[in-house]
């Protein structure tokens, strides 16, 4: 599942940030609102968490002109505790839920996982290729139905490949997506490669002649029935 975090506090992003992506959750940033309304016109991500009180674009005028453009992703507001106007027009512009700051960790991932859960979204909470299953919910990976120990980064690489199943993905496409802004190409060149193979090695059942990832010469790799 690919969430766009919308936050002014960098420490607060950062936190966010580190939290979902131990999570396993893809994390895209996005400091001002003006960064965010590219990012959500230029991405689909799954969910958006988006910050009121932001610099450049506020996050209502976001939310507002998200919707205008029929784009439905699922928001969950973040609103002073104190905000009650900003919370119902929020939701009176379309956002799915709120959250109060300040607000409990535990509280902000049950959140996430109500909107994940959502009806419409059951369709893709369950991957599969072969006798491999995702589940983007539970963060499960399983193997003729026995759970397999991913690592995280082996995690959202193995989603990432699901989600695009039957089409070749580039290794800048999955660099993006997997490591965002710290994946450098000039000294982490052979990190993708590293890990594709220690994926393949978790996820192949033993004697396979092919592996269930296909590396597509000159492009990147492909999870194919």
């Amino acid at each position: 599942m690919k969430i766009l975090l919308i936050e002014d506090d960098p420490g607060l992003l950062s936190q966010l940030r580190n939290l979902l992506s131990e999570q396993q959750y893809l994390i895209d940033t996005a400091a001002d609102g003006e960064c965010a309304l590219d990012k959500i016109f230029a991405e689909i991500y799954d969910l958006i968490i988006l910050d009121i009180m932001l610099p450049k674009v506020d996050g209502l005028t976001i939310l507002q002109e998200m919707r205008q453009a029929k784009i439905v992703t699922p928001v969950l507001l973040l609103t002073a505790k104190s905000s009650v106007e900003d919370r119902v027009k929020g939701l009176d512009y379309g956002a799915d839920d709120y959250l109060s700051k300040p607000f409990s960790i535990a509280e902000l991932l049950a959140r996430i996982r109500a909107l994940l859960r959502r009806p419409g979204r059951e369709c893709d909470t369950l991957l599969t290729i072969g006798n491999i299953s995702l589940d983007t919910i539970s963060r499960q990976v399983t193997k003729t139905g026995k759970n397999l120990n991913l690592t995280l980064k082996e995690f959202s690489l193995l989603e990432f490949l699901l989600y695009n199943k039957n089409q070749p993905v580039s290794r800048i496409t999955l660099a993006e997506h997997v490591w965002g802004d710290d994946f450098d190409p000039f000294t982490m060149s052979n990190t993708i490669d590293v890990h594709i193979k220690n994926l393949r090695r978790k996820i192949d059942s033993e004697g396979a002649e092919k592996s269930l990832i296909k590396t597509v010469r000159g492009i990147g790799f492909v999870v194919q029935e």
